[in-house]
């Protein structure tokens, strides 16, 4: 009990020590404590890596309390250790007889083939008995097999149970590097034998092999119908991930394949399973349904316009590791720390087999890592080849994403602006309606100026991170220069300690003034979520689509997304788990049952955009390429060789006092 409930400190003397199916074990036991000593005692939560909020609120309940309080259509039970109970006395067979009377129990399971020999008469007809096989292969302490031998006999099982119950990895097992191996015939097995099978062990919160992309509701699937067989059943710690699946995602809508509302916007390509930008992320992305491809417009040392997440190296490539480690500068224009920039660089020397590309995982710091088979896989793609991409494909349009304009026009004279203006004209995107060239940005002077130079282009601003309305002031400035904006997706809640405290009026501000408007980021990995979603990312996009209503969302999985839209649970008959959360739920449940020292904290409202923060100071000039000094460094000698000589002088310095002190 001291692994879910608050018996260690509300009995400690009641510790003990036992021998359980040949293993000693420390804790409390529900054998040492009467029926109201358990009522004194409080359910807590097991898992680490799930809230503790909700600790010391809920009572440990009876079966029979469990039917009369909650009212279950029907009961599971299952009996872990029969044979454990009966060296102590309790008699785990009369109990379960007893109660079958008042509680509709559909179903019992026992990993001990004695338990469910000796109870088979007793509830034949109408209740079915399931034997479970643990996760390991010890033996059944009530015949002395190992489970390895009766999982190789299952036609003797089915003389005593009408099914089994396996942990996942008996159907599909993982290599050590935690990527499925060929699912076995155990489904199949089982089936011939004349059992139902069910499988068990899932959970949204687990770290699940690779090939999910850390979307727990594909693997759902792989067990119901993508691996040609399907379970009789799942056991789940989040049912309402397990239902969707089952009921809405099995068989999807063929016709929903559209690039209807929401679009569906990459986010650096199909970053979430491969390096961002490149032609790995691409191709993945149009194929995983993507309506949108994005590219975050670089260039480089020679002026060759690219795609790369970030302008800085480091964060997205191996050049650390390369020769290139030693062009390392400080640009506070751009970042207050050192970096490697894309304009350090060649286009040749990008393309270098010694420059690979990085994957992004921003929750490794939870040991959340993304595809490690393709860490460094993909090759960068220049912006010709990315427009190329775009045409070709069954897209609505592509998303060019332009930072840092202002700083290379200045420093590098290059005019980003021109250039990307060229490249769309020489690909012939200026000369077809067919697909749609939005133009996004945080600096409105890019904006306006593209605006000025009456642009046949979306142009989209991109509000800032941590607002939570809008003033009209400020709207009807965006208006003056854009059609769209994008806002993080956590500017629509107000948060506190990962649970949503209310909705904010963004969006409500946003539609009034008849802005479009496409969210970012969505991903999949479930700390990337409020609690409010179940760590199901599915269940966060349908809050998003259907409450919030928003024109697009930027997602690193593209495939979650277009899987959504093709769900065939819509409409006003869409079952209860396809309704959208109601927003602060999870808040208000605390505030009703909770200690107040249990509750998150009140958190402060989000702040105002204003017009100060949308209006910016006008693109600059582009400095001459061999501007005098001050002016501009040419893109042959890089803008950072001022930065670089004097981090070197800095260094130099600290060496020579360091000598004199020494």
């Amino acid at each position: 009990m001291a692994n879910c409930t608050n018996a260690a400190t509300a009995y400690p003397a009641k510790k003990k020590k036992y021998v359980i199916d040949g293993v000693p074990k420390t804790g409390h036991f529900s054998l040492d404590f009467t029926y109201s000593e358990v009522q004194n005692t409080y359910l807590t939560q097991g898992f680490y890596s799930r809230t503790d909020r909700f600790d010391s609120i809920y009572n440990i309940f009876s079966v029979t309390d469990l039917q009369s309080h909650i009212k279950p259509p029907s009961v599971w039970l299952n009996v872990q250790h029969d044979v454990f109970y009966s060296q102590h006395g309790l008699n785990m067979r009369r109990y379960i007889v007893s109660i079958l009377k008042s509680v509709s129990v559909k179903y019992i399971s026992s990993p001990e083939i004695g338990f469910l020999k000796s109870i088979s008469k007793r509830v034949r007809g109408r209740t079915k008995l399931v034997f479970r096989f643990p996760d390991n292969f010890l033996s059944d302490p009530s015949t002395n097999q190992t489970y390895s031998s009766l999982s190789k006999n299952l036609t003797f099982i089915k003389t005593i149970a009408s099914g089994i119950m396996v942990p996942k990895s008996y159907i599909w097992q993982v290599t050590n590097d935690n990527y499925l191996l060929p699912p076995t015939s155990f489904v199949q097995d089982a089936h011939r034998a004349g059992l139902e099978i069910y499988a068990s062990d899932f959970a949204n919160d687990r770290i699940i092999p690779y090939n999910y992309s850390y979307d727990p509701l594909q693997e759902y699937l792989s067990f119901i119908s993508d691996g040609g067989f399907s379970v009789d059943g799942v056991l789940t710690d989040y049912p309402i991930t397990a239902s969707e699946a089952i009921g809405c995602f099995a068989n999807l809508n063929e016709s929903k394949a559209d690039h209807g509302k929401p679009l569906i916007i990459s986010h650096n390509g199909a970053s979430g399973d491969y390096p961002d930008c490149t032609d790995l992320a691409y191709q993945n992305a149009i194929k995983d349904g993507a309506d949108v491809i994005d590219c975050a417009l670089q260039v480089t040392k020679d002026g060759v316009l690219i795609c790369m997440s970030s302008i800085n190296l480091l964060e997205t490539t191996n050049v650390q590791r390369t020769p290139f480690s030693t062009l390392t500068s400080v640009i506070p224009e751009i970042k207050s720390t050192a970096g490697i920039y894309t304009f350090n660089l060649t286009w040749n020397n990008i393309s270098d087999s010694s420059l690979k590309p990085k994957i992004s995982s921003p929750l490794s710091s939870y040991y959340l890592v993304r595809n490690p088979r393709y860490t460094n896989n993909g090759k960068f793609v220049k912006f010709s080849d990315f427009l190329e991409y775009g045409k070709d494909q069954d897209l609505s349009g592509i998303m060019i994403i332009i930072e840092n304009a202002a700083f290379i026009a200045k420093s590098l004279g290059v005019d980003v602006l021109e250039s990307l203006t060229t490249a769309l004209n020489d690909a012939g995107y200026n000369n077809q309606t067919t697909k749609e060239v939005m133009i996004q940005s945080t600096d409105s002077a890019v904006l306006v100026k593209l605006k000025q130079q009456k642009a046949k282009y979306k142009l989209v601003y991109t509000l800032p991170q941590g607002i939570g309305d809008a003033s009209p002031s400020s709207l009807a400035d965006v208006k003056e220069f854009a059609e769209a904006v994008v806002v993080d997706r956590n500017s629509f809640f107000a948060i506190s300690l990962q649970f949503i405290i209310n909705q904010t009026s963004l969006v409500k501000d946003l539609r009034s003034a008849g802005l479009t408007v496409y969210a970012q980021v969505f991903r999949n990995e479930f700390l990337s979520q409020p609690w409010d979603f179940f760590s199901d990312e599915t269940v966060e996009i349908n809050s998003y689509a259907q409450s919030l209503k928003v024109d697009g969302l930027i997602t690193d999985f593209p495939k979650t997304v277009r899987r959504y839209k093709r769900n065939s649970c819509t409409g006003k008959d869409k079952p209860a788990y396809m309704e959208t959360v109601d927003v602060g739920g999870l808040v208000q449940l605390l505030q009703r049952n909770a200690a107040p020292e249990a509750q998150p904290p009140a958190v402060a409202p989000m702040r105002e955009l204003n017009e100060t923060e949308v209006l910016q100071p006008p693109f600059p000039p582009v400095a001459p390429k061999n501007a005098p000094p001050g002016a501009a460094a040419p893109p042959g000698s890089s803008p950072s060789d001022a930065h670089t000589t004097a981090v070197s002088t800095c260094i130099l310095l600290v060496a020579a006092c360091a000598a004199l002190l020494l």
